[in-house]
């Protein structure tokens, strides 16, 4: 079984805490990428554990139009192949109803509201989604 997490996040300053605390403290190998096109590579390619997908991404794009995590988790979603794949989303947009509202419209696993503080959180979440 693989250790692997892709990481879909565009903060530079983000994508450091959660690769940091995902490998020092959970022992995961992380990829990161906000390109769609790798996504769906690495999802259906690299033998993934699970993905953390932040909602709101700034520069993806999918067939020439912009897309957020939300499109891009419903595409996995839809995807015989990765479909299997439990998806934490992670979201700055945390509102009262969001998580529901978010999980029921994506299909993921697990939510978590950013920013995150805590390195006990963050893998707590994780292992939510990878051993429900």
């Amino acid at each position: 079984m693989s250790n692997r997490i892709l990481l879909v996040e565009d903060d530079p300053i983000n994508v450091k805490f959660i690769q940091t605390v995902l490998v020092k403290k959970g022992g995961y190998e992380v990829l990161v990428s906000e390109e769609v096109d790798e996504i769906l590579r690495l999802a259906h390619e690299a033998d993934l554990l699970a993905i953390i997908m932040d909602v709101s991404l700034s520069r993806s794009n999918y067939e020439g139009r912009k897309v957020d995590g939300i499109f891009i988790t419903q595409l996995l979603k839809k995807d015989e192949i990765t479909r299997h794949i439990p998806v934490l989303l992670a979201t700055a947009h945390a509102m009262f109803g969001d998580r529901e509202k978010y999980l029921e419209l994506t299909g993921a696993e697990g939510y978590i509201a950013k920013p995150i503080h805590d390195p006990a959180t963050l893998i707590d979440a994780v292992k939510a989604v990878i051993a429900p």
